[in-house]
């Protein structure tokens, strides 16, 4: 099926690992130009090459702190300046951290929020005026359900997560005449680079647990098969809001988690 991405200029924040190389290599197979970003240009560099390796696309990484509106800023001069515009934004940054209210910090707090909430923002506040010029642009905001539905010490990611979701709806309304699509997938427990160092650090302490011991335990309360999901099956959510195909929604609140989410 042609998505109607060829050609279409994409920035996907946290776009070295997870869920936004998997979206970048959703949208270069489809034809579009993609910058993804995040703080370590190595691991950029790295996904760079393997997205290239896999698609023959035009993908390019570049460094940045969405935390930093300066940075953000800069950013965004570089893909312009690259290629001349931007039609898709893509705000996946961020890691999930959780703990109770007696023991969160407020350097927890600024943190998470600098991340997820201002990055968000100053990424789609410096991409608006090329959104606007490409006619038909897309904002899509990495989420969770715990944004719906927050569960006990799920603070401060289910906290960024709700406001991520608001924003989302909020800008939806603001951007229609814009022809501009806002749209968030709440993304549940997907194989991550967070999962594995949690299971590298179990295997130390016992060599026996294998990392197929651990996607088994952490699936076990997933409604749909009982297992953790691929980070593809977030991506390619994301590249098809991004596309034509989905021409008519915005302002919605996808769950891609298997289920598990008890709200709709």
């Amino acid at each position: 099926m042609d998505l109607g991405l060829k050609n279409k200029i994409s920035i996907i924040t946290g776009g070295s690992d997870g869920i936004g190389k998997a979206a970048a290599i959703s949208l270069s197979n489809e034809g579009a130009k993609v910058a993804i970003i995040g703080r370590n240009q190595k691991k950029l560099d790295d996904a760079v090459n393997e997205i290239i390796s896999t698609t023959s696309g035009e993908v390019i990484g570049i460094s940045a702190d969405v935390s930093n509106e300066n940075d953000v800023k800069e950013m965004v001069n570089s893909v312009v300046n690259k290629w001349g515009g931007i039609d898709i934004l893509i705000n996946n940054a961020g890691t999930s951290s959780a703990t109770s209210l007696e023991n969160i910090t407020d350097e927890q707090i600024k943190i998470d929020f600098g991340i997820k909430v201002y990055g968000a923002i100053y990424c789609a506040r410096n991409s608006l005026e090329y959104l606007k010029k490409s006619g038909s642009g897309v904002i899509i905001n990495t989420t969770t359900p715990g944004g719906k539905a927050s569960g006990p010490s799920g603070q401060p990611t289910s906290l960024s997560r709700a406001a991520g979701i608001s924003l989302t709806k909020s800008w939806a309304g603001e951007l229609a005449n814009y022809n501009i699509r806002v749209n968030t997938i709440c993304v549940g427990l997907l194989k991550s680079g967070q999962h594995r160092s949690r299971w590298e650090t179990a295997n130390k302490e016992n060599p026996e647990y294998t990392i197929e011991n651990h996607w088994e335990k952490l699936g076990q309360n997933v409604p749909l098969g009982n297992r953790v999901g691929e980070a593809h099956e977030a991506g390619d959510v994301i590249c098809f809001l991004a596309s034509n195909k989905a021409s008519y929604v915005t302002g919605t609140a996808i769950n891609v988690d298997g289920g598990t989410s008890p709200v709709i």
